[in-house]
């Protein structure tokens, strides 16, 4: 058997049936990629599934990606490491790269749903010059607003490490990641932000999202 193919008699046939049945469920899905803003407890993680399950959309997470990569000791990998062993910041070219590695997943084929990245505008700008090298662009993003005190209200006691999205049961600070709002009104300039009103029942929001991305 040549070297990196796969002999289907080992994957179990219940495996085979449940990509089978994914792929003909995916196959008249429009593709769509999608970026998700919001801070923790805006429920953007409750609406990502929903949402990946809907459109058979990947799930990208740019901190998951990177430690991922880093695991695995990819050559992007490799260098994200050397930089953080150095106390370093992964440079935006490395974390664009670690993505563009990610979105090449049998998963991703109809598109993707990314999630803590881009974080600045620089950072949007080197992923739009990516995707255009593929050909594809970002189709809409979500911005999950949510008001303070409602935020305060939901994860009272709970403090959100912004980089690696890790909870500890600490007193309430409402996290904010500088630079978000920058990143919100470059993709606004291009007619592609759609504002949710993030503190409604799950429900509610979850129906906002589909007419957003009917």
């Amino acid at each position: 058997m040549a070297s990196g193919s796969v002999n289907l008699e080992e994957i179990p046939y219940e495996s085979l049936m449940n990509e089978l049945l994914r792929r003909m469920k995916c196959a008249p899905k429009p593709e769509k990629r999608l970026i998700l803003i919001g801070p923790p407890g805006s429920g953007k993680g409750t609406q990502s599934p929903i949402i990946k399950d809907e459109h058979c959309l990947c799930h990208l997470a740019a901190g998951d990606m990177l430690r991922a990569a880093v695991s695995a000791k990819t050559p992007l990998g490799i260098k994200a490491k050397e930089a953080m062993d150095k106390g370093e910041l992964v440079s935006d070219d490395l974390v664009v790269g670690i993505i563009d590695e990610a979105m090449k997943k049998p998963s991703c084929k109809k598109g993707f749903i990314l999630d803590g990245f881009p974080r600045t505008v620089a950072q949007a700008q080197k992923l739009d010059e990516m995707l255009e090298r593929q050909g594809v662009k970002i189709d809409k993003v979500l911005d999950f607003a949510i008001d303070d005190a409602v935020l305060e209200e939901r994860i009272s006691g709970r403090w959100i490490h912004p980089a690696s999205g890790r909870s500890y049961h600490t007193k309430f600070a409402p996290p904010r990641v500088p630079g978000v709002d920058d990143v919100i009104n470059y993709y606004s300039k291009k007619g592609i932000v759609a504002t949710l009103h993030a503190e409604k029942p799950l429900t509610d929001v979850t129906d906002e999202v589909r007419k957003v991305l009917s």
